[in-house]
């Protein structure tokens, strides 16, 4: 009974107790908060908040993060975490422009010093920038002057007098270029050769692709009816003609070789003779062609030869010197949710232009010149005094992330050039690119107006057409 009595008197003064801390919490506070004292960490990819200067709500946090970022306030009226007081810019006009959307900018010449800083520490959907990430990427990897082979082999002999190989034509490769012009080229060789009937199965590798195809069947299956002109369609044979105007060629005869047997996928044996092979455009030229027209196949292609979008980023982040959280991509083409700070973003354009440097190359050699260039830049900066002064890579989400716009490269001026990175997000596509356009020519505006490059356009049919076919005896037959 006085156990009893005593534990009952412990409990009323525990309540007693809580009674007396909720009061003075209430006293204090005006309500009873329910958030616990220390929040957990958010993830890496969470939704983005968007700050007012009517919100006391914590900084964005995320990819882009650092523990001595500053909170940004925006500046009323606008949806963008980036305000007047959160800029940086030597150009007081710069400070006014509104930004819109939730978007991040980083503009620095080529010493480092700042043109107009905002929001570059937060991360952002870079869309399609990612592109220029896989591009420094391979060419760490490959080296500008890469070429992809195709080699065909055969286990068969040929019988000059009918023109028959008796036997099976093997082909093995990974070109991502490899499409109809360059089967019809593969069967004009082979014409050369002496070879116009094959008896034998047409047997590719699992990893050989045609007409931007990642079935293997299905490649080998348009290689075979290209190669014969009797089963070649009209879109294959124009493909070949404007190879032939693009690399100054000539062909008397229609190249064509019948294959008797089936297409079939499986490994090569080991009794195969290695006839020739076709050797793709060098990697430079693959590049221009790929960011000109952002061409996702291409970029995935690329990527996956690198070991995938993770291998890229890993590229990226060691030679650009920067940190994982400020540089995550899930693609290498840069669809679906990627995160990319703008600073990190300006990290790599500044690694790439070293290593375009040491191989005497630029910009101007792997991304598309605005105006000039055919491709997603070719409709602007357009005008007579902008053309060829801006260099870049676009990027454009229609509805991941609420609509993504982006744009980074290198800006020509008459007092220099600058760097820049432009990364909206949350809005319209249309509104985001008139604001670039507009922020692109007010900078070059501030720093004496805009200049050409001094760009001398290639185009893209003629750097394509620059195949060849090689020899085992490392002989090599360019464009003949």
């Amino acid at each position: 009974m006085n156990r009893f009595i005593k534990n009952k008197s412990s409990l009323w003064l525990s309540v007693a107790a809580t009674a007396l801390w909720l009061g003075s919490t209430v006293s204090v506070f005006g309500q009873v908060s329910s958030k616990p004292t220390n929040p957990p960490q958010k993830p890496l990819l969470q939704p983005i908040i968007v700050q007012t200067d009517k919100t006391n709500s914590s900084q964005p946090t995320g990819a882009g993060s650092q523990k001595s970022a500053t909170p940004l306030v925006t500046k009323t009226g606008s949806s963008s975490p980036t305000g007047v007081s959160a800029r940086k810019t030597s150009f007081p006009v710069l400070a006014d422009v509104a930004i819109p959307g939730y978007s991040g900018i980083l503009v620095e010449n080529l010493d480092g010093n700042v043109v107009l800083d905002s929001a570059s520490n937060f991360p952002f959907n870079p869309a399609s920038n990612v592109k220029i990430a896989t591009a420094y990427a391979v060419l760490k990897t490959f080296g500008p002057d890469y070429r992809f082979p195709t080699s065909f082999w055969t286990d068969g002999q040929l019988e000059q007098a009918t023109g028959t190989l008796y036997g099976n034509l093997y082909v093995s490769g990974r070109d991502p270029m490899f499409s109809s012009e360059h089967a019809v080229s593969v069967a004009a060789e082979l014409n050369r050769l002496g070879v116009r009937n094959i008896t034998g199965d047409l047997i590719v590798t699992d990893n050989f692709a045609m007409n931007y195809s990642t079935q293997a069947q299905y490649s080998g299956n348009a290689l075979l009816a290209v190669m014969n002109s009797a089963k070649r369609s009209a879109a294959a044979t124009r493909a070949w003609n404007n190879y032939l105007i693009s690399s100054r060629r000539t062909a008397v005869l229609v190249p064509s070789v019948a294959v008797a047997g089936s297409v079939y996928v499986q490994a090569l044996p080991t009794n195969a003779k290695l006839v020739f092979s076709h050797e793709s455009a060098p990697m430079r030229e693959i590049l221009k062609v790929t960011l000109c027209y952002s061409n996702n196949f291409l970029s995935e292609r690329l990527g996956d030869m690198l070991g995938g979008p993770y291998a890229v980023a890993r590229i990226v982040q060691q030679g650009g010197q920067i940190a994982p959280e400020e540089f995550y991509i899930q693609t290498a083409s840069g669809l679906g949710i990627n995160r990319v700070t703008p600073r990190a973003m300006m990290k790599l354009l500044r690694a790439l232009r070293s290593d375009l440097a040491k191989n005497k190359m630029s910009f101007t050699d792997i991304m598309p010149v605005a105006g000039i260039d055919k491709g997603t830049l070719e409709g602007r900066f357009d005008t007579d005094f902008a053309r060829g002064s801006v260099v870049g890579k676009t990027g454009t989400l229609g509805q991941t992330d609420g609509g993504v716009s982006s744009l980074a490269g290198e800006i020509q001026t008459r007092n220099g050039k600058l760097l820049f990175v432009i990364f909206n997000q949350r809005g319209g596509v249309n509104r985001f690119r008139a604001f670039q356009n507009s922020l692109v020519s007010l900078i070059q505006g501030q720093m004496g107006g805009a200049t050409p490059m001094g760009y001398n356009e290639i185009p893209l049919d003629v750097r394509l057409a620059t195949t060849r076919i090689t020899y085992p005896d490392t002989r090599a037959r360019v464009n003949e």
